[in-house]
C-alpha cells in the first residue's frame, strides 16, 4: 500500500458502535470528542470497532480485527467478573476464536482504586479476586485494559483503533480487502 493509499484509507476511517450502546447524551459527547463519523450496527465482541474504504473502492471492516469493550467504572467491571461473568466470558471467548483483539476501557478507574477497593460501595468483589479475574483475561485472552475519565474516552477510542488500522494496513494485510 503506498502512502498515498495508506493516506485515503485511514481519512475513510468511520466508526461502528454497537447498537447495545445505549444512545444517550454522554454517547453524544464519546463520539463527538472521538471526531469520526459513525454507524451504528451490530458488533460480535464490543462495543466499538471501525471501517475503512480501501483504494480499491472495497470495504475492510475492522470489527472481527479489533474491538474497545467499555465499562463507565470499575463496578460495572466487577458485574462482569461477578454475576455476569459466563456471559462476558463467553463474548471473550468468541473474539479469541476469530482472532479478534479485544481493548477493555475502564472509564473511571486505576489500579489504585482497584488495590483500594474504593469501589467497595458498589461490590462486594476483593481486589485480590478482581485482579486475579483482569490478569487471567489477559493471559488467555490477550486483552488489553486501560483506564481513562469519561471526558477522554472518545479520544481514547480513536487513538487505538487508528493506530491499529494503519499498523494492519501498513503490514499489507488489508491489501485488496483480504488478508495476505
Amino acid at each position: 500500500m503506498t502512502p498515498f493509499d495508506l493516506k485515503y484509507a485511514l481519512e475513510s476511517m468511520t466508526l461502528i458502535v454497537d447498537t447495545r450502546e445505549q444512545p444517550t447524551k454522554r454517547l453524544e459527547e464519546r463520539m463527538e470528542v472521538c471526531g469520526l463519523p459513525y454507524i451504528r450496527r451490530k458488533i460480535d465482541s464490543g462495543d466499538y470497532s471501525c471501517i475503512c474504504t480501501l483504494p480499491n473502492g472495497k470495504e475492510l471492516d475492522f470489527s472481527d480485527k479489533v474491538v474497545i469493550e467499555r465499562k463507565m467504572d470499575i463496578g460495572e467491571l466487577c458485574m462482569c467478573f461477578g454475576s455476569q461473568r459466563e456471559r462476558f466470558e463467553k463474548e471473550f471467548q468468541r473474539a479469541k476464536e476469530r482472532g479478534t483483539k479485544i481493548y477493555l476501557l475502564v472509564e473511571n478507574g486505576s489500579w489504585e482504586k482497584i488495590y483500594n477497593w474504593s469501589y467497595k460501595n458498589k461490590s462486594k468483589l476483593h481486589p485480590n479476586a478482581l485482579v486475579a479475574s483482569i490478569d487471567a483475561f489477559r493471559a488467555r485472552y490477550n486483552m488489553q485494559l486501560d483506564f481513562c475519565r469519561p471526558a477522554t474516552t472518545g479520544r481514547v477510542i480513536h487513538d487505538i483503533l487508528y493506530r491499529e488500522l494503519k499498523e494492519y494496513l501498513e503490514r499489507g494485510e488489508g491489501e485488496n480487502g483480504v488478508e495476505l
